[in-house]
């Protein structure tokens, strides 16, 4: 895993998780809230470690950039994840190899006092726009993304202290 507090590019392989599809009514904390519960109880129920952080993958996002669609997700082994179709509520998918835009931010989820998410997804974008960069298709919502991750490499089960809590972006670029 790339440890950048500054904007890259990284060549990624491919990843398979298992997932929870949500559409975002009442905002991302209210979708995520129960469905990473959900997503850990039925992994647990089948014996499945995940085999790294957990994240969320943005499918579509409003003109604003806020999510209408989502998955909350957990990385497993190719074993797992291959032959895995997927059973209620949980999907089977693969975070496709290529080239990613990547950054780590370190801090808050939210705050109004210092950097937090939306600010480093801000940075990310901006950068992306500057060099040129797509990473998504424009739809009648807003905006289809080609594969847009949010890894949650430390965070609050990990350790209280929002100061440490990391989390990763990886934005695939879309080749023409």
């Amino acid at each position: 895993m790339t440890d950048s507090r500054e904007p890259r590019i990284e060549v990624r392989s491919e990843q398979p998780y298992l997932a929870i599809h949500r559409h975002v009514t009442d905002g991302v904390p209210a979708a995520v809230d129960s469905a990473f519960p959900e997503l850990f109880a039925w992994l647990g129920e089948r014996g499945i470690a995940p085999s790294g952080p957990p994240f969320m993958r943005f499918r579509e996002v409003d003109p604003d950039g806020e999510p209408l669609e989502l998955e909350v997700a957990a990385p497993v082994d190719v074993a797992v994840g291959a032959p895995y179709t997927g059973d209620a509520p949980v999907l089977a998918d693969t975070l496709p190899a290529g080239r990613y835009i990547t950054l780590v931010h370190v801090g808050p989820y939210r705050s109004e006092r210092e950097p937090d998410l939306a600010v480093a997804r801000a940075t990310l974008v901006h950068w992306a726009a500057e060099h040129g960069l797509v990473y998504s298709h424009e739809t009648d919502r807003g905006h289809a993304m080609t594969c847009c991750v949010e890894h949650f490499r430390v965070g609050p089960v990990d350790d209280p202290d929002h100061s440490k809590w990391e989390t990763e972006f990886a934005y695939l670029i879309v080749e023409d």
